[in-house]
């Protein structure tokens, strides 16, 4: 694989997700003590997969559920509380968020559909029972936080609702989001 190729794959990996995976990877990696075969089976992804996303070899992951899982799980390394917990515990957690949002397209295109229509599946209220995890996964799969940070703008003079939904959900912190969450929907 040439250096050029790398490095225009690792711009499109900027634009399209905010920064190289292999940046985003490997901050989790160290956060939550992973190997890559490990981070690989939470995401849904083969080892040699994310070995070649991190190293610029390939530049996109196709599967849309994937970026939904890796924002679900950049979410949980971002609590102080995840990242304290004993390994075991962390692992039975990473172990739920595979089993309960498969890999298929159809678990995103479910949790997208139930956060844009106001319903919610059966036995639950998005991923994992948790609407404001659902909202934040799939905005962070769609766009960067500085992409929805441009859209709020777009939107605050006609829609200023919608677009201090965009910035809470897709740019502030998960408390921000749930704090929002019970004001306006609880």
């Amino acid at each position: 694989m040439s250096d050029d190729v790398v490095m225009r794959n690792r711009a499109l990996q900027t634009e399209w997700y905010g920064e190289p995976l292999g940046d985003r990877f490997r901050r989790l990696l160290d956060r939550l003590t992973l190997s890559q075969a490990q981070l690989a089976d939470v995401l849904g992804l083969s080892a040699p997969m994310i070995s070649q996303l991190m190293s610029g070899v390939r530049a996109k992951i196709s599967n849309p559920a994937v970026l939904a899982r890796l924002a679900v799980v950049e979410q949980m390394a971002a609590d102080p509380a995840f990242v304290v917990m004993p390994p075991a515990a962390r692992a039975d957690e990473l172990a739920r968020l595979v089993h309960e949002t498969p890999t298929g397209s159809s678990s995103t295109v479910a949790i997208t559909a139930h956060a844009g229509s106001g319903s919610t599946p059966a036995g639950g209220e998005g991923a994992g029972g948790d609407p404001v995890a659902a909202v934040q996964g799939v905005l962070r799969a769609v766009a960067s936080a500085a992409e929805l940070d441009g859209a709020a703008k777009a939107l605050d003079a006609d829609y200023p609702a919608l677009a201090e939904v965009l910035r809470v959900y897709g740019t502030l912190k998960t408390a921000d989001a749930r704090a929002h969450y019970e004001r306006t929907v609880r």
